[in-house]
């Protein structure tokens, strides 16, 4: 089977319109949003890098793989649309680009509701494992609306999860060090099941993969196995990195408070 790039208009013209009003935001209004800022080169590039990991994931020749024939493939899909789509997308928007966002449609109790690690922790790791379980994941695969509503949950659900260890924004901010370490390996927890239950079931769980022809020497099993072992390793990047960062500019924190009581 010939493997395509996705061209279809409500994808392109979604990922294309994000695009330019963010162009526009950081662009020619920028100084109504905020005075006197140097346009955020670094930000603009990580947000466009974001944009285009969405599209890789989701447009490239990876979904169709994805979605007929192997289950680590699809697996490598959720980690673009859960861990790295979204921390380029949320480190490429300025606190006042966002925070500006979040005044005007006034959406600051809600956001900080959504973005606490009890609220976007247990959200992510409840739709994360239902998604997997045999029925749904195969009604997503079989059916293109509910594929893409699963999509769209693991992409929000995933930066609302991220959201308070790396936003930049003020109104919603990182929240205090200790809330965030505590998250991070209540994280790495709840994911254990999944992965125990896609790397010991002994069989493959999902008919679609089991019975796809084999595209590259690896059998269902194995290739089950592997989108678990993906899975884990992916989050255990993403944690132990966040761990250590948390950690690092914890101890920073404290010694600067320290250094400035002694003075």
């Amino acid at each position: 089977m010939q493997f395509h790039w996705h061209t279809e208009p409500f994808l392109l013209i979604s990922i294309l319109l994000i695009g330019w009003l963010y162009a526009i935001w950081v662009g020619p209004l920028r100084s109504r949003i905020s005075e006197n800022t140097a346009y955020p080169l670094g930000s603009a590039v990580m947000f466009y890098l974001g944009l285009l990991i969405i599209y890789l994931a989701v447009g490239s020749p990876l979904d169709q793989i994805a979605e007929i024939f192997l289950f680590s493939a699809h697996m490598t899909q959720h980690m673009l649309l859960i861990y790295i789509a979204p921390t380029l997308l949320i480190l490429g928007m300025p606190s006042w680009l966002i925070d500006g966002f979040i005044s005007t449609l006034k959406l600051k109790k809600l956001m900080n509701f959504l973005t606490h690690p009890a609220c976007g922790g247990i959200l992510f790791t409840f739709a994360f494992t239902l998604w997997h379980i045999p029925t749904l994941y195969e009604a997503a695969l079989i059916d293109k609306r509910v594929h893409i509503l699963e999509h769209l949950t693991m992409f929000s659900l995933g930066s609302i999860m991220l959201w308070p260890f790396i936003t930049h924004s003020v109104l919603v901010p990182k929240r205090s060090y200790p809330l965030r370490m505590v998250t991070l390996f209540l994280l790495m927890i709840g994911q254990l099941p999944v992965f125990a239950f896609l790397t010991f079931a002994g069989e493959p769980i999902y008919p679609t993969y089991e019975w796809a022809p084999r595209i590259i020497d690896l059998d269902p099993l194995n290739d089950q196995i592997l989108g678990g072992i993906i899975m884990k390793v992916v989050n255990m990047i993403f944690s132990l990195t966040l761990l250590g960062l948390c950690f690092y500019y914890w101890s920073k924190h404290e010694e600067n408070e320290l250094t400035s009581g002694t003075l």
